[in-house]
């Protein structure tokens, strides 16, 4: 299982968001650029990188940024957050990001979606985020009445081989995250699930690897100091 220490980006700042609630952030004064070269110099391999301003506007406003960690690091980079056409996942990709996340575009736009996939389907992750089984969409912001879990088979039918699952109603909270779904998710075929929501635990950890989940984003746990970085790689191995 590969571990994802996250950095989310809001205004050029580092933040963690409680149930993706915008009106509900805790600002971290760290440098985005220092916070992933920390967690390189312990051992982590991938780093996930989301700018909010992005999934809330649908603009690449901390762009710059986001490609400087992947230049300056050199550290493998999944990057989501307003990602929503051609041009945006080719200019990331060619920045040397391995794997850009959709969210939003692959609810309303299925078409464009399965082009993707067809094109990019290595390095292409499409974010389920969930609220109350629904999946939401526009920054947390908007809830569907699409079921997440159906969403996820219906995706791995079109092809796509790796899907982020959030449970909104768990991330930021650092009360656990939501093993159950992650069970059922597991057993879904020929897709890759990355946990992301509330982990804040190595016995957590360590559950999803004997599902056989193939990541765990970490987020608040670390910046909290919930988790130590360290001692989870270690743990997992």
């Amino acid at each position: 299982m590969i571990l994802f220490p996250a950095i989310d980006i809001k205004d050029g700042k580092v933040v963690r968001l409680r149930q993706g609630n915008y009106a509900d952030m805790k600002i971290y004064d760290v440098d985005p650029i220092d916070v992933a070269k920390s967690y390189k110099e312990v051992g982590a391999e991938w780093m996930h990188v989301v700018d909010l301003d992005g999934a809330k506007t649908g603009k690449a406003m901390n762009y710059g940024i986001i490609t400087n960690i992947v230049k300056e690091v050199g550290i493998n980079v999944e990057v989501g957050g307003g990602i929503r056409d051609l041009e945006r996942i080719r200019n990331y990709l060619n920045a040397g990001a391995k794997r850009v996340i959709l969210g939003t575009v692959a609810i309303e736009n299925p078409d464009f979606t399965k082009l993707v996939l067809k094109d990019y389907a290595d390095s292409v992750a499409i974010g389920v985020d969930a609220n109350n089984g629904k999946v939401a969409i526009h920054g947390w912001n908007m809830v569907t009445d699409m079921e997440s879990e159906d969403f996820c088979s219906k995706l791995a039918d079109d092809g796509c081989k790796y899907i982020i699952y959030t449970d909104i109603s768990k991330d930021g909270l650092l009360q656990g995250t939501n093993l159950e779904v992650y069970s059922r998710l597991s057993k879904i075929k020929n897709i890759n699930i990355t946990a992301s929501g509330g982990i804040s635990s190595i016995d957590e950890l360590k559950v999803l690897k004997d599902y056989e989940i193939y990541g765990a984003i970490i987020g608040k746990a670390l910046y909290e100091k919930k988790i130590d970085l360290k001692e989870a790689l270690e743990a997992i191995k």
